[in-house]
């Protein structure tokens, strides 16, 4: 349906964007309706991306702060970005069945990352799709509590906790988060 009522948007799997042997690797969630589903690159186009290349352009890694479409020339250096879900999911909320069909993809994108290279979980459905493709158990319900954090679990990976997650369960930090 998206398709036909937005008949110039992407509306297809949305691609990885950057070098595919990147020692860096975000992992979002899924396509937003207005945001990569429309553009083509994964948060491209909506308010999480605006805030997520900004971030990796003040760190050195993108090559411009802007990220408006999949051909505005951005660079990223030694970084990729991905979704664990690769189209639109129904009310922008996977549901297991479509984290389930996208995992092979993404677990391909996680072999890709070099040895001593990081991958980092935006969000905690992100991180069981990231845990499922490794055949990790990772428990990361608790990690959702704080606001604009970076914790690094047991199984080694790094979760971003958004100031969205923040709003429904305010806790206390757990140890590993800095």
């Amino acid at each position: 349906m998206t398709a036909v009522n937005h008949p110039h948007y992407h509306c297809r799997p949305v691609p990885p964007f950057g070098d595919r042997r990147a020692r860096l690797l975000i992992v979002g969630l899924a396509p937003g309706l207005h945001g990569a589903n429309a553009t083509g690159r994964p948060f491209t186009g909506d308010h999480a991306g605006i805030l997520l290349y900004e971030a990796l352009h003040l760190l050195g890694i993108g090559s411009t702060g802007q990220s408006i479409d999949a051909n505005d020339g951005l660079r990223l250096n030694d970084c990729r970005i991905t979704n664990a879900v690769k189209c639109l999911p129904p009310q922008n909320k996977p549901i297991g069945a479509e984290i389930t069909a996208c995992n092979p993809y993404l677990a391909a994108e996680l072999k890709a990352v070099p040895a001593g290279g990081v991958i980092v979980a935006l969000g905690r459905i992100a991180h069981h799709a990231i845990a499922k493709a490794l055949s990790l158990n990772s428990p990361v319900s608790h990690l959702a509590t704080a606001r604009n954090t970076i914790c690094r679990t047991e199984d080694g990976l790094f979760q971003a906790i958004t100031a969205v997650a923040t709003t429904r369960k305010p806790d206390v930090l757990p140890a590993q988060c800095f």
